[in-house]
């Protein structure tokens, strides 16, 4: 599920590389999600988990971290100079606290247990986060009354991921995968709730565009209509 909520975004990026531009997207909600993914990753691996026991976290998180890192990319391709420099910041503070995390719990923590503690509560806000970073969406689409800039299913698949994160995380009694999922249903929710709200205005605005569209392609075969005449009287 997490897969389909992450692949959820290429139909955002799909729209950027279509119209060669970012336009009123945010990449924190990104960039914030490859940190977890990477700090999750980390958590699974066996310098932190005892052995394999949380082999399933590892798959998806790499599968996540590629899918990441492509769409950050795209947005850098894509982007205005300032936010390129904006992204670069925030892709840079989100690498190095990786860093210093997967440093400390191998060297300074010498056994599993302290380990999981550490990377896990890092991992813990790095969740918050990422369900949290979607505010920065809210906002605007409270504000402009509009959800084009909050995709449905980025918005449904984040909360269905929340309700399976939690219940793995509760039925094999791991409180650290189980708690961020606590912050992100509400949240989940909360997106919903604002989809529902907003989303008559967005399909109503959709109509005028196309009228608008379907008005200046008459107009403009009624000129040529005009022009053509012009000619023929001429001659």
């Amino acid at each position: 599920m997490f897969v389909v909520f992450v692949l959820c975004a290429r139909l955002t990026f799909s729209r950027v590389i279509r119209k060669r531009s970012t336009e009123e997207f945010s990449c924190i909600p990104y960039i914030v999600a490859l940190s977890n993914c990477l700090l999750y990753t980390w958590y699974g691996l066996p310098v932190v988990s005892y052995r394999w026991e949380n082999f399933p976290v590892v798959t998806i998180n790499v599968l996540g971290i590629i899918l990441e890192l492509s769409f950050i990319f795209i947005y850098l391709w894509f982007a205005q100079t300032r936010g390129k420099i904006k992204a670069g910041v925030i892709a840079a503070i989100v690498i190095l606290v990786f860093s210093i995390t997967a440093i400390i719990s191998a060297f300074v923590f010498h056994d599993h247990h302290h380990r999981k503690v550490f990377v896990g509560t890092v991992g813990l806000v790095a969740s918050v986060a990422m369900y949290a970073a979607p505010l920065v969406v809210m906002k605007q689409v409270i504000m402009t009354k509009s959800v084009e800039f909050m995709p449905f299913y980025l918005s449904f698949f984040s909360f269905l991921a929340s309700v399976l994160w939690l219940a793995y995380g509760l039925l094999s009694h791991d409180l650290l995968l189980a708690s961020p999922n606590l912050v992100g249903l509400p949240l989940g929710i909360l997106q919903l709730g604002l989809y529902c709200k907003y989303r008559k205005k967005g399909i109503m605005e959709a109509p005028s565009k196309w009228d608008l569209e379907q008005n200046s392609q008459e107009k403009s075969k009624q000129m040529q209509l005009v022009t053509n005449e012009n000619i023929n009287g001429k001659s």
